[in-house]
């Protein structure tokens, strides 16, 4: 017999009266003297600590009222309360005119033509995108049969969260020592010294490659123009929360949407902290 509601079902369904127990006589006893209670002594857990992002290449969009003459590396830290200095990472367009290239920032020789910044319209960043994509690509061909047979890794960033989280129980030699001693990680350092190069696969963005071709490639052309972080024309700075992947797009994403809102007009330049 099963019990519903509180009351027991016959075979058939239906409900009967439950039937309650008489509870026997209870006898007088003594009060029974109050059990101490133990408490176990509380640990304040302590707050993550999110690692500062790596900040290499600022892209700053500049006001309009601001001259020429003062984009300069030493008047960066007046304007901008940045201190770096011009970097030629961007790329001019292919058919720049002569009356143009005064517009230009840092322009420099070569096809194509590296500068430091000028008017969207006179920047080739579709170029840079596809030729990042491009290059990625190889690279990560490169990492697939560096890695090859080897386990995923826990990328560097989770590493040295734990690290700043409690420095004490978990010093940063120990959490570089056990970044290392994957064997994915042994593999690409093994490669990079025997053939060192800028092109080669590097260890931080490893994250990066363990999300998969397309997604390195999104990620490098995304970098080409956004740079690491991005300072607004009204003083808003985008920037990741830190170096780990799911930051790095969050900010992607916000770069790339604010580029597609500027006017042809408006100037970039790109700064190396």
């Amino acid at each position: 017999m099963s019990t519903v509601n509180g009351t027991p079902l016959t075979r058939h369904g239906s409900r009967v009266p439950a039937i309650p127990t008489r509870p026997a006589p209870a006898k007088a006893t003594p009060a029974a003297a109050p059990r101490p209670v133990r408490t176990r002594p509380t640990t304040t857990a302590r707050p993550t600590v999110t690692p500062a992002p790596t900040i290499a290449t600022m892209i700053i969009c500049l006001p309009d009222a601001l001259p020429p003459q003062a984009l300069t590396s030493h008047q960066l830290d007046t304007h901008f309360n940045v201190t770096g200095t011009l970097a030629p990472v961007l790329w001019a367009v292919a058919q720049l005119r002569v009356w143009q290239r005064q517009q230009m920032i840092g322009l420099r020789k070569g096809r194509p033509a590296p500068c430091a910044g000028g008017p969207v319209r006179l920047l080739d960043l579709h170029g840079m995108r596809h030729a990042a994509a491009v290059g990625a690509g190889i690279r990560y061909q490169i990492w697939q049969q560096v890695v090859h047979g080897t386990r995923a890794a826990t990328p560097w960033p989770l590493f040295e969260t734990r690290h700043l989280t409690d420095p004490d129980r978990y010093p940063l030699d120990t959490a570089i020592a056990e970044f290392h001693a994957q064997p994915r990680v042994h593999a690409m350092r093994l490669h990079a010294a025997a053939a060192p190069g800028p092109a080669q696969p590097s260890v931080g963005e490893l994250e990066m490659y363990q999300a998969g071709q397309m997604a390195y490639q999104h990620y490098r052309a995304a970098s080409a123009v956004a740079g690491d972080a991005m300072l607004t024309a009204d003083g808003r700075k985008l920037a990741p929360a830190s170096d780990a992947l799911a930051h790095r797009i969050t900010y992607l994403e916000q770069a790339l949407a604010h580029l597609d809102t500027l006017d042809p007009d408006q100037r970039l330049l790109a700064v190396a902290l």
